[in-house]
């Protein structure tokens, strides 16, 4: 993992002043041009909006901007820090969404612990997006938020933290399986964790095909005799853990395939995991500090070992997905998302791995490829066109050939 220094951090963050910006896309140079931008012109677009609502897409810039909204909950690392100590954060993302995607993300960090505000206020401001994301907040207020959203709006809501995490964890799935020489149906995954990411990991590996996952939360496996779930939780019990084991993380592990860590670190032990079935599988997610180190994890009898720490073996961070996905989304003006949509994403990211080299230490595409957001936003744009949620819908090809012009051929802001 690459280290940071705080006093570097510090002074970089205080230079910029933001790390991103708003510039003109309009000439003003004299009068008429202030005319043509504002009142005059303004409300001659204004009005052919009110007749056509979806005119906003093509006459301002909602077509290419997304909300990123937090209320500072539930931050990567950080736990509960507040709206206003999770906007650098924010910042970040924002910054990589429009490296990564050429996506203009604009950071809302509200303060409210009311899930209910955190929906009025996203169902508010919508008109002026053609997405949302749900950033940050602590589950299961984040679930609840966002299945509320997906009821009431016509644009896509997601939340990287459940989709993000979802898609990325399948794709490299996908390819270690393959490694391994197992099938995802027949495998025994453990998934230690069962917040936001947890759940949804668990729920897109269950459509996928999945017959065999247990869910741990901090006091033990999800089941009837763990009296420490939620909602969200309970459901998931209900779904999972076919065998009907209960206990510790130790007791999922026995004779496990693969452990997709989703926890914290300092929680797991090199005895735990040997206990799992040879060929295994280990997704070591916790951030900043992952629940084992790949050296542990190998001694322990690991095949694959991933972690989401950039700069580490097979680092499996949600940035291969969020640009892209909102890409996809936004370029077909999709009305929602669905699991259809998120495995067609996935299925398209595990597939840029060359199978010529595909193996222990290379499940997953290089973070800077130049087909990563094509290949992820052509996969949704077309998924989204089957499922009938594409208001826009384009013909193959042209979103991949679009998004790789924007990031790599020089023609940003095509809308």
């Amino acid at each position: 993992m690459h280290t940071i220094d705080r006093n570097a951090a510090l002074e970089a963050h205080r230079r910029a002043h933001g790390k991103i910006r708003i510039y003109p896309t309009m000439n003003v140079q004299n009068e008429h041009d202030i005319g043509m931008a504002y009142v005059l012109g303004g409300a001659i677009a204004a009005k052919e909006i009110e007749k056509d609502r979806s005119m906003s897409y093509e006459l301002t810039g909602r077509a290419n901007r997304i909300a990123l909204i937090s209320n500072g909950s539930a931050v990567l690392g950080l736990g509960r820090i507040g709206a206003d100590a999770a906007l650098p954060v924010m910042e970040g993302k924002c910054l990589l969404f429009k490296i990564f995607g050429d996506v203009n993300a604009i950071p809302l960090c509200i303060n409210t612990e009311n899930e209910e505000d955190i929906v009025r206020f996203a169902e508010m401001v919508a008109p002026t997006f053609g997405a949302i994301n749900i950033e940050d907040v602590s589950s299961p207020d984040t679930f609840l938020v966002v299945r509320e959203l997906q009821k009431r709006l016509n644009i896509p809501v997601f939340s990287d933290d459940q989709h993000g995490s979802a898609v990325v964890v399948l794709s490299a799935l996908t390819n270690a399986l393959e490694v391994v020489g197992k099938k995802l149906p027949d495998v025994r995954i453990v998934v230690f964790g069962a917040g936001a990411s947890g759940i949804a990991v668990s729920e897109i590996l269950i459509e996928a095909g999945a017959r065999n996952i247990v869910v741990v939360n901090s006091t033990g496996i999800l089941c009837p005799e763990n009296r420490s779930m939620n909602a969200i939780q309970r459901e998931l019990a209900e779904r999972t853990n076919p065998e009907h084991l209960s206990g510790s993380i130790d007791a999922a592990l026995r004779g496990a395939d693969v452990l997709i860590g989703l926890s914290s670190g300092g929680r797991l032990g090199e005895k735990q995991l040997a206990a799992m079935n040879s060929g295994s599988v280990f997704f070591a997610l916790s951030m900043p500090q992952a629940e084992m180190t790949e050296e542990e994890a190998l001694r322990s009898g690991v095949t694959v070992y991933a972690s989401g720490l950039t700069g580490s073996l097979n680092p499996m961070p949600n940035l291969h997905v969020y640009p892209g996905l909102a890409r996809g989304l936004l370029d077909v003006r999709s009305r929602g998302i669905n699991n259809k949509i998120l495995l067609a994403a996935s299925g398209a990211l595990a597939e840029i791995v060359d199978r010529r080299r595909l193996s222990e230490r290379h499940i997953m595409p290089d973070l800077f490829s130049d087909e990563v957001a094509p290949r992820v936003a052509e996969a949704v744009a077309q998924a989204a066109i089957q499922q009938g949620m594409a208001e826009r819908p384009l013909p193959p090809k042209k979103v991949y050939d679009e998004t790789w012009q924007r990031l790599y051929g020089g023609m940003l802001d095509l809308v």
